[in-house]
């Protein structure tokens, strides 16, 4: 691909960033579409790619994580397969696949990747190096969330079950003196138990200055709401009641979602496999939450018997927003053969109307990020409850894009993506 196949009349193409346990993939947004959906019209069409990198087959550790600084795209922790490992096993079974003994004996990594995004050509080279620091301890599936400027990671579920997690499991890079410090142990990487070894981040949200996380104790095997604060420094027990968390429900590790970038009181998000929308209120607690089910961008053939598989909410910037969900077409309009996953799609404009009002403020409220490892068993009731009785719409949604894509271009892993951005290039690049 040359360079000049990213510019269409002068313009350069939006390109969409997603990353999966084994893959990095770079979606061309200018060959999105409307696609409609009737039974005996069902379509699941080819994604439309600019570029594909199989990390594994380059050398790069597997299940890393993802995030963009500065037109800079970073990739870090994760596990690093041995060789030639099988594409097989190394999705489904990675254990069997092997791992690279230069790695130490389970292959874990703390290396840190970065990819220049300020040049056009950096969707066709991939050409990541490895950064001049590293962490202090590797971390297979990595939770990475940058909040006022420094970056935190903390250790993920690893694909080898049973596996005692190096320290510090949790730590902090300071990009401007480029060092990573050490940060307090999280109750849930605590061994309660003799010889437990079992570590599960279920999901994750971030809060102004507070990680909420939901991960599995070894002290009963149930799930628990955690909470660290940045500035005060300590993890604190929040329960095991999603209602114990002291933000609207939107926020909470039991959804994932973002921001409409002109909107500080518009919040997209999806909750269990349904698209919502939140107006935010001000700080007059008097005044509830507001919602509204998006229905035009609801992937709604997906089957909603088979356990969810998360999926992501990127902001396009201005008025637009992009829902990207994996998952298994309905019995009705499975034409792929059975349990054959498909990739969701849609790409919208938000606008509030006329007679909606908010003077709702910041808050302390941004960027919501979730870590999908398993289902959740919590109920949403209360939250069901309150979208039924919300008042009439408060925003106007403008399809620009809805398809259903084939995974060909994931290989043979599992649909499950690990993060997602959107990236336009300036003119002068």
């Amino acid at each position: 691909m040359k360079k000049t196949e990213m510019a269409v009349e002068g313009k350069p193409k939006p390109v969409l960033w997603v990353a999966t346990p084994q893959r990095l993939i770079v979606i061309d947004m200018s060959k999105l579409k409307i696609s409609h959906y009737e039974s005996p019209k069902f379509e699941v069409l080819p994604l439309p790619l600019f570029n594909m990198l199989n990390l594994a087959e380059k050398d790069f550790p597997f299940g890393m994580s993802f995030f963009v600084r500065d037109s800079k795209l970073y990739m870090v922790g994760g596990e690093k397969p041995k060789p030639r490992a099988s594409p097989l096993l190394l999705p489904r079974q990675p254990r069997k696949a092997g791992h690279d003994k230069l790695f130490g004996d389970r292959g874990l990594s703390p290396c840190v990747y970065v990819l220049d995004l300020t040049g056009l050509d950096s969707t066709t080279n991939l050409d990541f190096r490895k950064h001049h620091t590293s962490m202090l301890a590797a971390k297979p599936i990595p939770i990475v969330e940058e909040i006022e400027g420094k970056i935190y990671v903390l250790s993920g579920t690893p694909w080898q079950a049973g596996c005692l997690l190096p320290v510090p499991t949790f730590e902090v890079y300071d990009p401007t003196i480029e060092q990573w410090k050490p940060l307090p142990k999280p109750l849930f990487h605590e061994q309660r138990r003799p010889r437990s070894q079992i570590y599960k981040v279920i999901y994750h949200s971030v809060v102004g200055t507070t990680i909420y996380v939901l991960a599995l104790s070894d002290r009963d095997y149930s799930d628990y709401y955690y909470s660290y604060n940045v500035n005060e420094g300590n993890w604190k027990l929040v329960g095991k009641s999603v209602d114990k968390l002291p933000v609207p429900y939107p926020f909470t590790p039991l959804c994932v979602g973002k921001f409409v970038p002109v909107y500080n009181d518009i919040f997209i998000y999806i909750q269990f496999d349904r698209v919502y929308a939140s107006m935010i209120p001000s700080n007059d607690k008097s005044s509830p939450t507001r919602y509204q089910h998006l229905d035009e961008v609801d992937g709604n053939l997906l089957n909603r018997d088979v356990p969810s598989i998360r999926g992501v909410v990127v902001d396009l910037g201005e008025h637009e927003m992009c829902i990207m969900q994996p998952g298994i077409p309905d019995s009705e309009h499975d034409k792929l053969g059975p349990c054959c996953s498909i990739l969701y799609i849609t790409t919208f404009k938000v606008e509030k109307l006329l007679h909606s009002s908010s003077s709702a403020q910041a808050r302390g409220l941004k960027i919501l990020k979730t870590t999908d490892v398993s289902d959740v068993s919590q109920t949403s009731s209360h939250h069901d409850n309150d979208v039924q009785d919300s008042r009439a719409p408060f925003l106007s949604i403008t399809l620009l894009s809805k398809g259903f894509y084939d995974l060909d271009a994931w290989g043979p892993e599992a649909p499950h993506i690990c993060s997602a951005f959107f990236h336009q290039f300036s003119h002068r690049h």
